[in-house]
């Protein structure tokens, strides 16, 4: 499926995985409404919301105003959380939660692109203290997400520093082009979501993974590939089919400057009703 090893006299390249329904099976912020709840941070009924939450995403049922709703409820739902405890739950529940529904087919993946020579990056929707850890879990290099703004007290404050969505993904990966020296002709990204075309866009190599009913008709019109994911599986259970070198400590990626999330704001109103028709 991929190229062979990359020749390191030409420019480096990379690729980028969305994370939710792309590498594992689930959402990964709803993922951990248990965890949260146990810990105090949210009562049962924000459990129920979030389940029902969770069961609308992996129908395929969010349009975009719905995940609109989704992050102002989940913005407003971890306002006053303290951070660090949220690390801490993450880092305590992160093996049962997440290692037993990431997709075997995107763990291969990960794999042949780091034999090839290529950085991984994640680039999600999700809040970085969720994004990061599971990024570390599946040896990416690099991790662009959702950032919150902590107050004083280290706790968030319900605002949004930098919303990892639609434009400003694709903005986050050309600043890492250009800080990192990668190739985007030479480069691949995945995703399941429309939400992330600009992302796909800004690369040689796209690919549509589970995708949604928009990015389906738009990977067939430009003949992009598609990709079934469907196996989930713990990574202590899988075969390794590839002898994988040791890679480098996770970075996580610089946030993007707040012309980018502008960017996303205005392409999320321009092209609202035509992602939900």
């Amino acid at each position: 499926m991929l190229d062979h090893v990359e020749n390191h006299s030409l420019p480096r390249t990379a690729a980028f995985f969305d994370l939710d329904k792309t590498v594992i099976a689930k959402s990964s912020t709803l993922t951990f409404s248990k965890s949260f709840y146990q810990g105090g941070l949210i009562n049962r009924r924000a459990v129920l919301r979030t389940a029902y939450t969770q069961f609308i995403f992996l129908a395929g049922g969010a349009d975009h105003d719905q995940m609109e709703r989704m992050r102002e409820y989940l913005s407003a739902l971890c306002k006053g959380w303290n951070q660090q405890q949220v690390k801490e739950i993450v880092a305590e529940t992160l093996h049962d939660l997440i290692d037993p529904i990431i997709y075997d087919e995107a763990a291969s993946l990960i794999e042949e692109h780091h034999l090839a020579g290529r950085d991984v990056v994640i680039v999600s929707t999700s809040g970085a203290e969720v994004v990061e850890p599971i990024g570390e879990l599946l040896g990416a290099d690099r991790v662009v997400a959702t950032r919150m703004v902590v107050g004083d007290d280290g706790c968030f404050t319900g605002e949004i520093d930098y919303y990892a969505y639609g434009p400003t993904k694709a903005e986050a990966v050309r600043e890492l082009a250009a800080s990192e020296g990668y190739d985007l002709e030479r480069c691949y990204a995945y995703s399941d979501s429309a939400t992330d075309l600009p992302m796909l866009e800004s690369v040689g190599h796209p690919y549509a993974v589970n995708p949604d009913r928009t990015l389906r008709r738009e990977a067939l019109t430009r003949d992009w590939p598609i990709l079934d994911f469907h196996r989930p599986v713990r990574l202590k259970q899988r075969v390794r089919k590839l002898p994988v070198p040791p890679r480098p400590a996770l970075v996580a990626a610089a946030a993007v400057g707040a012309a980018a999330a502008t960017a996303g704001l205005v392409w999320y109103a321009s092209k609202r009703r035509a992602l939900v028709t």
